[in-house]
Formats: C-alpha cells, sequence, structure tokens
C-alpha cells in the first residue's frame, strides 16, 4: 500500500509542478532545468552528493570541501532537487558537475546509476527517494546519510511507515546528529549509525572567518543608538518587528527577507515606514531611513556580524524557524517567534539562555529593551550562543576521518 502511494505521488507531482509552472517561476526552473540537462559529460565514477536545496547543501559543503582539500583527485557530482538549491550554487566551484536529479521512478533511477556510475553516494539530512536509494544498494555502492536526525513524529515510527523503514534499509551508515536521533534508529534495528554531530556548525564558523565587511552597510549604520539584523523573514515576522521599528527611530535595522520578488520587497516597504533597499541606499539622500531591506541573495550570513541582536525569520510558520546557527556564530543574542521545536539546535539555544522565544509585538519590545538595558543578561546569552557553536563543532573531520579508516577514501 505505501508503494503504491508512493508511486502516485512521484506520478502526480511533476504534473502538479508542470500546471504550477504555467503561473511560477520556480515551478518552471523546475521543469525546464530537467527537460534540457544531460548526464552524458559525467565520466569516471564520482563521489555523489545530494541535497534537496540550499539548506541541505550548507551541510553537505563542509564534506565536500574537505573531501577535495585532502583528496582533489575525487570528482564530485552535486545534485539537487530544488531550484533554490540549483539556481545558486550552479557554479559551486568544488563541485566538478552540478545538476537537477530527475524526478524518482524505476526506469530514471536505473539509468541515472548507469550513467553516473557513482563510487560513494551522500544523501543529506532527510532526502529520501525509494527507486535510487533502491538501485544504489542493488548496485552495493556505499551510501551514506550526512547530519541525520530522526524524530518519532516522523514516519519511520508510524504504523504506516514500512516503506520509510525499507528506505533506511538500503544506507551503509548514517551519520547523525544527535543521541536522541540514534536512539530512534536503534528503536527499529538500525545499529549502523554514529553521532558525528551537525555540519552546519562547521559550515557556520567557516562563513563567520570569511565574512566580509560592507561600506554601504556600516554607512547606513552610523550614528544609530543600537543595531538589529532581522534575517529570512516572512510577513508574520516583519509585522511584529515593524512596530518596534517604526516607533524607535535611533535604533538601526537590516532586514533581509525570504523571499525578494518585488511583491514582497513593497510589502516591506509599507510595514517598515522609514526604510529604504539596499540597492537604492545612498549616504546623505537615505539619512532618514532606520530599515534597511535587503533585495539581494547571499549577504545575510555576512551581516548578522553587524546586529547588537539577531531576529531569526520563520518562527510564526508552520515550517519553523530557520538557521539559528548563522547569527549565533557571532555571539549575538537571538530572538525567534514561538515555532522553533522542531530544529535541535534553536532548543537549545533556548535552553542555554542564548535564544528567546516571542509572540508579540509588545513581547519583541520587552525582549529587545530588556537586553540592551541588562548588561549581564545581554552578555550571558551573546557568551552562551558563540560558546555553543564552538563547543559542536567538528562533525565534518569525523565523517572524513571515519571514511579514511574504513579506505572509502583514499588521500
Amino acid at each position: 500500500m505505501g508503494k503504491l502511494l508512493y508511486n502516485i505521488f512521484i506520478f502526480l507531482y511533476p504534473l502538479g509542478i508542470r500546471i504550477a509552472a504555467l503561473f511560477n517561476d520556480k515551478a518552471k526552473l523546475w521543469i525546464n532545468g530537467r527537460k534540457y540537462q544531460t548526464m552524458h559529460d559525467i565520466t569516471g565514477s564520482p563521489a555523489w552528493v545530494h541535497c534537496a536545496s540550499l539548506g541541505e547543501f550548507e551541510q553537505a559543503r563542509p564534506v565536500i570541501e574537505k573531501i577535495k582539500k585532502d583528496c582533489p583527485e575525487t570528482k564530485i557530482l552535486l545534485t539537487f532537487f530544488s531550484p533554490s538549491g540549483y539556481e545558486y550554487r550552479k557554479n559551486y566551484p568544488y563541485a566538478d558537475w552540478v545538476k537537477y536529479l530527475p524526478m524518482d521512478g524505476s526506469r530514471t533511477a536505473e539509468n541515472f546509476l548507469r550513467q553516473v556510475n557513482p563510487s560513494i553516494v551522500f544523501f543529506v539530512k532527510y532526502e529520501y527517494w525509494f527507486y535510487y536509494l533502491r538501485e544504489i544498494s542493488k548496485r552495493s555502492v556505499p551510501l551514506f546519510l550526512i547530519s541525520g536526525i530522526f524524530r518519532s513524529d516522523q514516519p519511520f515510527f508510524k504504523w504506516y511507515g514500512g516503506l520509510y523503514r525499507k528506505m533506511l534499509s538500503f544506507f551503509s551508515f548514517f551519520f547523525l546528529q544527535n543521541t536522541d536521533s540514534q536512539n530512534q534508529l536503534n528503536q527499529l534495528g538500525f545499529q549502523n549509525a554514529m553521532v558525528a554531530g551537525d555540519t552546519r556548525f562547521d559550515r557556520v564558523a567557516q562563513v563567520a572567518e570569511e565574512a566580509s565587511s560592507s561600506s554601504k552597510v556600516e554607512q547606513f549604520l552610523s550614528g544609530s543608538q543600537a543595531e538589529i539584523v532581522a534575517g529570512s523573514t516572512w510577513p508574520e515576522d516583519d509585522k511584529v518587528l515593524s512596530h518596534l521599528a517604526n516607533a524607535n527611530p535611533g535604533i538601526k535595522f537590516i532586514v533581509a527577507p525570504h523571499n525578494i520578488d518585488e511583491g514582497r520587497l513593497a510589502e516591506t516597504a509599507l510595514l517598515y515606514k522609514r526604510s529604504v533597499r539596499y540597492s537604492a541606499f545612498t549616504p546623505g539622500k537615505s539619512d532618514a531611513a532606520n530599515v534597511l531591506v535587503v533585495d539581494n541573495v547571499g549577504m545575510l550570513s555576512s551581516l548578522y556580524r553587524y546586529g547588537k541582536i539577531c531576529f531569526i525569520g520563520g518562527g510564526f510558520g508552520s515550517d519553523g524557524v530557520h538557521n539559528v546557527l548563522e547569527a549565533a556564530v557571532y555571539g549575538r543574542p537571538l530572538i525567534h517567534g514561538p515555532e522553533y521545536r522542531k530544529y535541535a539546535e534553536a532548543v537549545q539555544l533556548v535552553v542555554l539562555g542564548a535564544s528567546f522565544e516571542v509572540n508579540t509585538a509588545l513581547d519583541v519590545e520587552e525582549t529587545v529593551f530588556e537586553l540592551l538595558n541588562n548588561r549581564q543578561k545581554y552578555d550571558a546569552a551573546a557568551i552562551a550562543a558563540h560558546r555553543y557553536v564552538q563547543e559542536n563543532k567538528g562533525a565534518s573531520d569525523e565523517i572524513v576521518r571515519w571514511l579514511y579508516k574504513k579506505r572509502l577514501l583514499i588521500k
């Protein structure tokens, strides 16, 4: 029954995307990207790394770059399911090939594996495609999950999760984020796992070390009473944050919306009464603005370092808060909405007193001013955030070291 439903899903999903492509640019990229690509240029037997989207790529990236550094002869095939990952990283220099993953299917998976002929395969976090995983296993290719995380509410642990548990059986080994995940797998009878940690800690530490300054941002922040950087915000985030920004013109805000299409940018302009877009900011002409709206992609991880306090978006939506580690690495107190409990690192930062949950605009105001006016509380939160990241680095080294030991990678 599970397999039948899965087959129906992989049949209907592309049809739904084709309909959506009539009016949605992202869906159009999903269709066209697969339509015109070929695998015939892939040679040898590369290491294949698959990521659902950009977030998973950031977890795979430290491992990819360590492999390339230690084993430069190893060819890397990087695949994405989502255009938001592919379009942003299609020219990633550490991958020899960057491709869209064709939609799953028995014949598709057979053709893909025959053409690509990988020597080793890495899937990231929780991306599972039955026919691809089965075909990899049939070919006895080593298959690993990087930064895996398992919770009791996932289908693997439900009465209807037989197909999902079958997918787990195809993996050679699991590199997990935490002991809870290992315990969950053990309950299903899988012992082929180790707690390596979350590779995102390695990535955010690397980004922080390489973060570049922005003269435009520094000019905007000049003369401010305090600085708040809000990253990956959705309309619900901006609605609660804009009250603080509108009522406190002396505080400077940098707001990076999760989506930067024209409609979304126009929406932020309505919410933040004294705002200017990054692309339009001109010193001397934009002095009245206390909100800088970032209308480009790629700056956010470096911008967090300018915040006295960092607001992480997504916490008012069903998908939950976005990447809290990108800000925590700089040793800044964090604020976010109530939807964060699916993410272990967000939960831990709240427990440690480094991050604070807010539910209303009044909560935002009270929390911000308490942190700004209580030096002891501010410093404790900042130190806890920085220490948490530093103490959890090293997952990438752990994974690659294990692969060397098993002679699955040769220096």
